[in-house]
């Protein structure tokens, strides 16, 4: 299955040339690729497939997704190495 999962951007930096940034996937943390979302910027919320950032939601649309994406038990954890956390108070 291939899903696209909501994170927020915690950092964007240049590495070799290419815009990248840590997206936070509700407590799991990766490495993202913003070459596709040029608009990103530090604290919105991006949609990642296959550690690339496809475009840009809004905060609602991406807490909605992740609470959708935790009850789908181990859908998420083929995508991100490890299930998401459960969600924070």
């Amino acid at each position: 299955m291939c899903l696209g999962i909501p994170g927020r951007v915690l950092e964007v930096r240049d590495s070799a040339g290419l815009r990248m940034a840590t997206v936070d996937f509700g407590g799991v943390r990766r490495e993202v690729c913003l070459e596709y979302t040029p608009q990103a910027a530090l604290g919105d919320y991006v949609i990642v497939h296959v550690g690339f950032a496809i475009t840009t939601v809004d905060e609602a649309e991406a807490q909605r997704t992740l609470g959708v994406l935790r009850a789908m038990a181990g859908a998420v954890e083929g995508e991100l190495g490890e299930p998401l956390p459960d969600a924070r108070p």
